[in-house]
C-alpha cells in the first residue's frame, strides 16, 4: 500500500511516498522514509488527527510529523492585537 509522509517546518517542507505491506503501522512508515529519528518532532498525525507509532495504516493514508509550537496561540493573538491597537493609537 502507498503511504504519504509530510514534514512541514517554517521555510522548508518534505514529502515522501513509501510502499508498505498491509498491516503496517505509522512507525513502519517513518522507518521506511528514514524519518524514525527526525529531530524536533512533537507528535504525529494521520490526516490531521493525533496518533502514535502503533496506529495501523490504510492505503492512501497521510502521516504528518508535527513540530512543537514556538508560541502559545493565545499569546500570539494577544501580540497581534496589541500591535494593531498600537498602530491605530499612533495615528492622528
Amino acid at each position: 500500500m502507498r503511504i504519504e509522509l509530510l514534514m512541514a517546518w517554517p521555510r522548508r517542507h518534505e514529502q515522501r511516498w513509501v510502499e508498505l505491506p498491509e498491516g503496517s503501522r505509522v512507525a513502519d512508515a517513518l522507518a521506511a522514509a528514514g524519518w524514525q529519528d527526525a529531530g524536533g518532532i512533537a507528535g504525529l498525525a494521520l490526516h490531521g488527527r493525533r496518533v502514535d507509532g502503533s496506529t495501523p495504516l490504510e492505503a492512501g493514508d497521510r502521516v504528518e510529523l508535527l513540530r512543537a509550537l514556538e508560541l502559545d496561540p493565545k499569546e500570539a493573538r494577544r501580540r497581534r492585537a496589541s500591535a494593531r491597537s498600537g498602530e491605530r493609537s499612533g495615528k492622528s
